[in-house]
Formats: structure tokens, sequence, C-alpha cells
């Protein structure tokens, strides 16, 4: 598809008061230079015009609906605005912010399910402000599972199952639980989620990424995966049927695998992607490889959703020191993937 023909991305406001704002402005005014597909923010146009000024930031703000994005974005920054006016002054979070931040994650994806936009892409949001203000759902993953239902009945005709991938150029990885205590994900740690996850992102990497015959490797949860029971039975009762059940149906799964010589080099070559039980066991690796590069994604749904894979660093916001690196990849990455590159 061509740049002039392409849907644009619709990029989410995330949290005003991080670095959600910093990083999307910086990108814009590297568009050329990146060669970044055509993009608007969802959000207020008057919020971006004041932070870009308070950053120093030549970057014209321009209101326009989503079909004026690419005639727009060579010259103006396009807002889709909301009317929902935000504060988001840097570093301090304004509880009444909280209803823009979800309103335009709400409208990213609806203008994907009209056809307005390619894909979504989602600046970092706060979530103990969005949970001041009532938000109900552990994060934004769990959150677009949700809206997924807009899209009609999953194909198992049950409901759409989202799953985080972090990728970097060198390294994908996938955890099997989220966001929950690490004494629980032990508990959710179930033959049947590593089954369900493992379908999902076989099909995704060939029906998003291309890849034919997607190699997964799934590290232990204990040290050593287990060493035979010494160090823990999970890889014995729980692990090794599922991966048995897996390459049963044709799946090119090994494991479960020593999670301390999963992430080298060599060890990466065999694999397209590593399922890791836990939170922080496949985050930690392909944050530390790519920081600046490496982007959340969010397979198993109807529509093309990335995120830079950071936080809202409410620390830094407003001093130009944010990083735009992973934003911009997530944006060449919800490109490539949706057919809008």
């Amino acid at each position: 598809m061509s740049a002039a023909t392409a849907l644009p991305l619709a990029l989410t406001l995330g949290e005003p008061a991080g670095i959600g704002p910093d990083v999307t402005l910086v990108a814009w005014t590297r568009r050329a230079a990146e060669g970044l597909p055509a993009f608007h923010v969802v959000g207020d146009a008057a919020f971006l015009a004041r932070r870009a000024a308070a950053l120093g930031l030549d970057v014209p703000v321009r209101r326009v609906g989503p079909e004026a994005t690419a005639a727009t974005f060579a010259e103006a920054l396009p807002v889709v605005d909301l009317e929902m006016p935000v504060v988001g002054a840097p570093g301090r979070l304004t509880p009444g912010d909280a209803s823009a931040v979800v309103a335009s994650i709400e409208r990213a994806v609806e203008e994907v399910r009209r056809g307005q936009a390619a894909a979504v892409v989602t600046n970092p949001i706060h979530k103990h402000a969005l949970y001041q203000a009532g938000f109900t759902h552990p994060g934004h993953t769990e959150f677009l599972g949700d809206l997924a239902g807009r899209f009609g009945a999953a194909p198992d005709g049950v409901a759409w199952r989202p799953v985080m991938m972090l990728a970097g150029p060198d390294l994908r990885t996938v955890p099997i639980t989220v966001h929950v205590a690490l004494a629980q994900a032990v508990r959710d740690l179930t033959a049947e989620r590593i089954v369900t996850t493992a379908r999902i992102v076989a099909a995704d990497l060939t029906r998003r990424f291309g890849i034919a015959r997607p190699r997964l490797a799934v590290a232990g949860l204990n040290p050593h995966a287990g060493e035979d029971g010494a160090m823990g039975r999970e890889e014995i009762e729980v692990m090794r049927p599922a991966i048995e059940r897996l390459r049963a149906e044709g799946l090119d799964v090994v494991g479960p695998l020593p999670a301390d010589t999963l992430f080298h080099a060599r060890a990466r070559a065999g694999y397209d992607a590593a399922l890791c039980p836990t939170h922080d066991q496949a985050l930690i690796p392909v944050k530390t490889i790519a920081f600046d590069e490496t982007v959340n994604v969010t397979l198993g749904l109807p529509f093309v959703r990335t995120s830079p894979d950071h936080g809202t660093a409410l620390d830094i916001a407003g001093t130009a020191k944010a990083h735009p690196g992973s934003l911009i990849a997530a944006l060449k990455m919800a490109a490539a993937m949706s057919g809008a590159a």
C-alpha cells in the first residue's frame, strides 16, 4: 500500500502528565528523517500546542478529521480533538484528565473499526491515576481485549484473548502471566494458559509478522527449569504436558528451558519468540537488550496495537529528556503489521 493511499495510525493521548506528549511531539519533528507513517493524535489539540511551546518545539498543531491526516502530516501534527480539555501539567497527575485518557483509547479503537485508521498506537497510561477515577482493568492490554468485542465474536465464538509481546530488533518475549503478583502468577500458570498463549503467538507471528513456521521457546519457571523436579515440579507436571500438546498440533515448540541461558545471542538465534511464565522474566531481557527500540505489541486482537515499552516517567515529563525511540519503533511496527507502511 502506498503512503498516499494508506490509512493513518491512530495514536492515543496517554497520561497527559507523563512523557507521552513529549515523545509524540519529538517523533513528529523527526517524521522525515525517520520515514514515519502518517499518524494523528486522538486527544486535546490545545494541550499539545501548550506542551510543544513549553518544550521549545516548533510543532504546529492542527485539528483534523481522520481522513485529513495524510494531507496534514507533512506540515502540522494532526489531532482528532475529543473536545475534552486536559490539564496535564508535567509530573503532576490531574484526576480530571482520566476520562480523556480512556476516551482517547476508545476512540482510536473505534476509528480502526470504522476503517478510518489502520492501527492503534498507545502512549503510556498511569494505571493508579485511572484506578482512582474508576478504571477497572489491570492495564491497557486487558482494556483493549474488552474493546475488541466491538469487532464481533472471536474465531472461537467466545472472547478475544489479548496476549502481550515485547518485540525488539533481536528478541521477542511473551509473558504467559501478566499483571498479577508473583505468587498468583505461579498459581495461574496452567497447561491450558500455556497452550492458549502459544497458539495465539504462533498464529499472529504468521499473520502479522510473516513468519511461515514460528519457532517458540518456553522458559522454565524454576531455577534451571526445575532440575528434573529437584527445584520445583511445575515444569514436569504443568509445562511439559502443555508443550507436548502443542507439538502434537504441529507447532514448533521447545522447552521448558532454563531462563538463565535462554537470552544470550546464540540462544536467541534458535527461536522467533520466547514464552516466559512471569511478567518480569519476559520483560527484563528484552528491555535490557534494546530499551529504546523495544515495542509492546498486543497479539490476539482483531486489530493491530503497538505501544512504547516504557511508562509515563513523570519525573522527566516536560524536561525534554525523554527519548522518542520506542514510540518511533512502535509507529513503524504498527504500520508494517497493518500494511500501512
